[in-house]
């Protein structure tokens, strides 16, 4: 039996192509990506440039850049301005920044990170918090939008098995 592929909505809108897609070399269909309404365009990509280690992939123009780390590609939109991301929803609702959904970036020395990041004097939403995962701190890009950053723990002896 064939599997039936449904498209997924990534972030606002971004949709992953059907098999019959015909992906151009510039516009890569297949990924994955978040976007973030931001109020500084250029506010928000030095932050994720110059913090967090993001490569400019287009743009930026005052409304609108993509940016990517990895395989993970970061859509900066602002909530103003020509693009179908800043337009309202049908029952008037604008796109503004914020929230707590957020991209999760993986670092291997969290308190390294996280003094870095202070000497920046980015604004942190917790202190370092420690789970069964890993441990992880949240703090807000220059729009509000969160970010965490987060170490995963060391396997256990019996999970190496």
């Amino acid at each position: 039996m064939r599997a039936l592929v449904i498209p997924l909505i990534v972030g606002l809108g971004t949709l992953l192509p059907s098999a019959h897609a015909d992906p151009r070399k510039d516009n890569d269909m297949t990924a994955t990506r978040l976007r973030y309404m931001v109020n500084d365009i250029d506010a928000s990509v030095s932050f994720y440039t110059k913090q967090l280690g993001f490569q400019v992939k287009q743009g930026p123009n005052p409304n609108f850049a993509i940016l990517s780390r990895g395989g993970f590609e970061l859509v900066l939109s602002t909530p103003f301005g020509p693009g179908g991301a800043a337009k309202p929803m049908a029952n008037g609702e604008k796109a503004k920044p914020g929230g707590w959904n957020r991209i999760i970036v993986n670092v291997t020395d969290l308190p390294a990170e996280v003094d870095k990041l202070r000497k920046a004097k980015v604004h942190f939403r917790s202190d370092i918090l420690k789970g069964p995962g890993g441990s992880e701190i949240v703090f807000d890009d220059p729009s509000g939008n969160p970010v965490e950053l987060f170490q995963p723990s060391a396997p256990a002896e019996h999970d190496k098995k």
